[in-house]
């Protein structure tokens, strides 16, 4: 196979966008959310307030060097709309970079941080009732979403439908209860628990199908719900999603956003055909309005193979599902093995995860800039 590197070409017009870069920022607060999950919060310089002002459900990335390789997490924020921004995050086992941020990093640390992203995201602009659905660290985002929908509105209202395993797992409670009390009419919460018994019946277990179809015929009018919000392990955003189409509700209303659970992320995808040398690709990757272009193998995604002539190449998860890998096939065919981030409307127009795409033609061109 003919190494990559050696057929490069670049054309370099003017920028069409400012990529969004890292910016070093200083921790304001670590606050200690349970055993295994801190919150952070940074200042931001007023120079980077409009870089890091956020939509409810928006995401930060953080880069960190850990032996000599460039690694990157995406976290969703968790403070409301015009806060400072405050991630959430749980320790992963064996993870390096959770376990470095909820038990080494401390206030006046500085971090690199990326500018927002992500479409997981909240327009405040109108009232309406939100339904959140999370479970674990899923949470994150909602908090963000609840907490702006609600001071943004006194017409708004939000049901938050929560599952953890026990009362000592639970991320944000003290937050939670304090949004309670500080809207008791229009925030409805409801805890459950899969490893420690309630007095309920109902909210002991899991939060899945049968229980949820229970739970939202008891809390909520399906029909006059605004938005619903799914956020969580692959398994409860099914059985979500199951529940939410045997109630008629339309999938414009219908917004997720997965976390893979701790211990069983989703299996690698199998590439019956993959061969460690094979064809390739004459791949043109379009990013900060400047065109790159060389032959890459087919069994590398794309992604990988752009991260080695673009190192400025965006990404965070590399498990499709914070979509920061996002950008548009220009030309060409691509074979995308994996989606969790982007809606059906963006695939029909032809975006897809480079992470999580492979090249399926003599040319493609993937445009990280539209």
């Amino acid at each position: 196979m003919q190494d990559p590197t050696d057929t490069i070409s670049t054309t370099s017009p003017p920028p069409s966008r400012h990529r969004p870069r890292f910016h070093r920022l200083r921790v304001a607060a670590v606050d200690r959310l349970c055993e295994d999950a801190a919150a952070l919060a940074f200042d931001v310089p007023d120079d980077l307030a409009d870089t890091f002002a956020f939509v409810p459900g928006q995401s930060l990335t953080l880069r960190r060097e850990i032996d000599g390789t460039d690694e990157r997490r995406s976290y969703s924020i968790c403070s409301a709309a015009g806060a400072r921004p405050r991630i959430g995050v749980r320790v992963v086992p064996g993870g390096l970079f959770s376990s470095w941020l909820v038990h080494d990093v401390r206030p006046g640390d500085s971090v690199e941080v990326m500018a927002p992203t992500g479409s997981f995201t909240a327009d405040v602009s109108m009232p309406g009732h939100h339904v959140l659905i999370a479970a674990g660290s899923g949470i994150t985002p909602m908090m963000s979403i609840a907490e702006s929908v609600l001071a943004a509105h006194d017409r708004s209202r939000a049901t938050l439908l929560y599952g953890n395993r026990r009362t000592d797992t639970v991320m944000f409670a003290d937050d939670l209860a304090d949004l309670k009390d500080l809207h008791p009419a229009r925030f409805e919460l409801a805890h459950v628990l899969s490893r420690e018994p309630r007095e309920v019946d109902l909210l002991s277990g899991r939060l899945d199908h049968d229980r949820l179809r229970t739970l939202i015929d008891g809390l909520v009018v399906a029909e006059h719900a605004d938005h619903w919000w799914l956020c969580g392990p692959h398994g409860m955003i099914r059985d979500a999603r199951r529940a939410l189409a045997a109630l008629g509700v339309p999938d414009d209303r219908v917004h997720q956003e997965l976390f893979f659970a701790d211990d069983t992320p989703p299996p690698a995808v199998r590439r019956e055909d993959a061969k460690a040398q094979g064809p390739v690709s004459r791949v043109t990757v379009v990013l900060d309005g400047r065109s790159t272009v060389a032959d890459l193998p087919r069994d590398a995604t794309v992604l990988d193979a752009a991260a080695r002539l673009r190192p400025d190449v965006p990404f965070a998860c590399k498990g499709g599902v914070c979509g920061t890998c996002r950008a548009l096939v220009r030309d060409g065919d691509a074979d995308m093995r994996r989606n969790y981030a982007l809606d059906p409307a963006e695939t029909e127009a032809g975006y897809v995860l480079t992470c999580q795409t492979y090249p399926a033609s003599d040319t493609l061109t993937v445009d990280f800039d539209s």
